[in-house]
C-alpha cells in the first residue's frame, strides 16, 4: 500500500502578504463606500416617498377645492333662480285671483287675456322646475302644507284632510319654495 504524499503548500512569502494587505485595505474602503452609498440611497428613497405623498395630498386637496367651488357656483345660480321665481309667485297668485273674478264677468276679452298671461307665466315657470303642491282633498302633511285654520266637518273621512286652499304652495326642483296655506277638516 502506497501512502499518498501530502503536498505541503508553501508558506506565503512575505512579498505576497504585503501585496494582500493593501488590497484588503482597499476592499474595506470600498465596502465602507458601498455601505455609505446604500445609506444615502435609502435616505433619498424615503425623501422621494415623502415628496410623492405630499404631491398626491396636494393634488387631492386641489381637486376637492375645485369640486367645492363648482358646487358653490351651482348653488349660487340655483339660489338666485329660486329667489327670482319666488318673487314671481305673487304675480302668479294675482293672475289666479283675476281669473276667478273674471269667471263671472261678461268681458270675454279680459278673461282670455288674463288666461293667456297666466298660461304663459305658469308655463315658463314650469320649464324652470316649478310645481304646484297638490293640497285640496289630500291628507294634511306638515312637510308641504301650512294649516291656517281648522274647519269642522261632518264626514269622518274628511277629518285631517285639506278642505280648502287659501294660497297655493310651490316646489322648485323638488325643494319647497312656498308651503301651501290650507284649511284642515277637524
Amino acid at each position: 500500500m502506497s501512502q499518498k504524499k501530502e503536498a505541503k503548500k508553501p508558506a506565503a512569502t512575505e512579498k505576497e502578504i504585503n501585496d494582500v494587505n493593501p488590497l484588503q485595505g482597499r476592499v474595506e474602503e470600498l465596502e465602507a463606500k458601498v455601505e455609505e452609498l446604500e445609506k444615502g440611497s435609502a435616505e433619498l428613497s424615503d425623501k422621494l416617498a415623502k415628496e410623492k405623498d405630499s404631491y398626491i395630498r396636494l393634488m387631492a386637496e386641489f381637486e376637492n377645492f375645485r369640486r367645492r367651488s363648482s358646487e358653490e357656483r351651482l348653488s349660487l345660480v340655483s339660489t338666485a333662480a329660486a329667489d327670482t321665481i319666488k318673487g314671481l309667485l305673487p304675480v302668479l297668485d294675482d293672475c289666479e285671483r283675476a281669473m276667478a273674478i273674471l269667471e263671472s264677468s261678461q268681458d270675454e276679452a279680459a278673461r282670455e287675456g288674463t288666461k293667456l298671461i297666466y298660461d304663459k307665466l305658469s308655463g315658463y315657470l314650469k320649464t324652470r322646475g316649478l310645481e304646484v303642491i297638490k293640497a285640496k282633498g289630500e291628507k294634511f302633511d306638515t312637510d308641504f302644507h301650512e294649516a291656517v285654520t281648522q274647519f269642522p266637518v261632518e264626514d269622518e273621512k274628511q277629518k285631517g284632510m285639506v278642505v280648502d286652499v287659501i294660497q297655493n304652495g310651490y316646489m322648485l326642483n323638488g325643494k319647497i319654495l312656498r308651503y301651501a296655506k290650507v284649511i284642515v277638516g277637524a
